[in-house]
């Protein structure tokens, strides 16, 4: 067996972040620790304000991951206790798992060759079965649903639509950007994300005011005022001092850094044509390529992962098992119809490195490697 080689090129490096961040996350630090406020203080709700700016969103609300943001967005949007909602089987457990937490049942349908929900065979589902109350889309890979498919299943199917855009920072499609199609979205800050913070965090995204206060009472034990309690929340706050470095030296950046992941997304894009590794591409408008997936055509995707290793490139694969498969659902929810797409994509996606900070000399790499397998 042929040694592996030392991974040389990283699905991120945050080594390389810190060294162009350091000094603005460090005034971030300086200014929070100074100020003497560490908890949902100015930082927080000046980078929430910041935020909603640059997505396009009139709220942000930030909570202590992405999971929490789409839980309290199901629960503001008034799903409940056995509630029907449906989602992607191909996603981030997150997703699933939101929905659970919310007490309702995910109910998974298929997803089309782009990764995201096949909203053709949602339509299907939602004009048989009534008493389904909410549809998360996932804009997987970063790659944009259709928005106004998405707004006329809301009101023509009477379902809330809430959308999981942990990927799609950056995304838009006609003219827009996600998140705003249903009533409420949620984004993750995980570190690995588009825009990602040292540590964990979240934000749920609302053009409802009333939507967006009662998102700020859940995050904090379900409080309306201090020390009085009129719901059942949580504690999920995003910290003062994320707040502070994501605006000082994360937010400021994050424009550039989606501009970069576009150049790469291009380079793999025109190099791969009839070679071995196909891109899952999307069905329309712009993606934010938070990730760059890619279908082997004749090896296994294990064995693909393997072969790049040996050449100290790092693949990823996102996801291997679809949610139902997991064994913490053996008892809840259910599928619809055949999951023939998600699985096979499951089976076959491949991951390239696609962070801001690749340099083309290692774009160059990650193509030799790719472009080793064959046509």
């Amino acid at each position: 067996m042929t040694q592996a080689s030392p991974i040389a090129i990283s699905a991120n490096d945050f080594r390389r972040q810190w060294q162009d961040i350091s000094k603005d996350a460090l005034d971030a630090v300086e200014r929070v620790g100074s100020s003497g406020w560490l908890i949902l203080g100015q930082e927080v709700s000046s980078f929430e304000r910041e935020f909603s700016d640059w997505w396009g969103i009139p709220h942000a609300v930030g909570v202590a991951s992405g999971l929490d943001a789409l839980e309290i967005a199901l629960r503001c949007a008034g799903i409940r206790e056995g509630d029907g909602v449906i989602t992607s089987p191909f996603s981030a457990f997150a997703t699933t798992l939101a929905i659970m937490r919310a007490g309702a049942q995910p109910i998974w349908c298929d997803v089309d060759d782009s990764g995201g929900l096949a909203l053709d065979r949602v339509e299907e589902l939602l004009a048989s079965d009534r008493s389904i109350k909410a549809l998360v889309p996932v804009h997987l890979y970063g790659h944009p649903l259709d928005p106004d498919r998405l707004a006329r299943l809301q009101v023509e199917d009477n379902v809330v639509v809430v959308e999981d855009c942990a990927q799609s920072a950056g995304a838009e499609r006609a003219g827009r950007p996600t998140g705003l199609a249903g009533v409420a979205a949620a984004t993750s800050l995980y570190p690995t994300k588009n825009l990602g913070a040292l540590g964990d965090g979240g934000v749920l995204l609302t053009s409802d005011p009333e939507l967006a206060e009662s998102a700020r009472r859940l995050r904090d034990y379900g409080q309306e005022s201090r020390y009085r309690h009129v719901e059942v929340g949580l504690n999920s706050r995003l910290d003062e001092l994320h707040a502070g470095i994501l605006r000082s030296a994360l937010l400021p950046r994050l424009d550039g850094w989606l501009r970069r992941r576009a150049e790469i997304a291009a380079r793999y894009t025109k190099a791969l044509r009839g070679s071995g590794l196909s891109p899952i591409t999307p069905s329309g408008g712009r993606s934010a390529y938070h990730l760059f997936p890619v279908q082997a055509r004749e090896h296994t995707a294990e064995d693909v992962v393997e072969r790049f290793a040996r050449r100290g490139v790092m693949a990823g694969r996102h996801y291997p098992f679809v949610a139902p498969d997991q064994p913490a659902v053996a008892r809840h929810g259910r599928t619809v119809g055949s999951l023939d797409n998600a699985r096979k994509l499951a089976s076959r996606e491949i991951s390239l490195p696609i962070h801001p900070y690749l340099s083309e000399n290692e774009v160059d790499l990650v193509l030799e490697a790719c472009l080793e397998l064959g046509a």
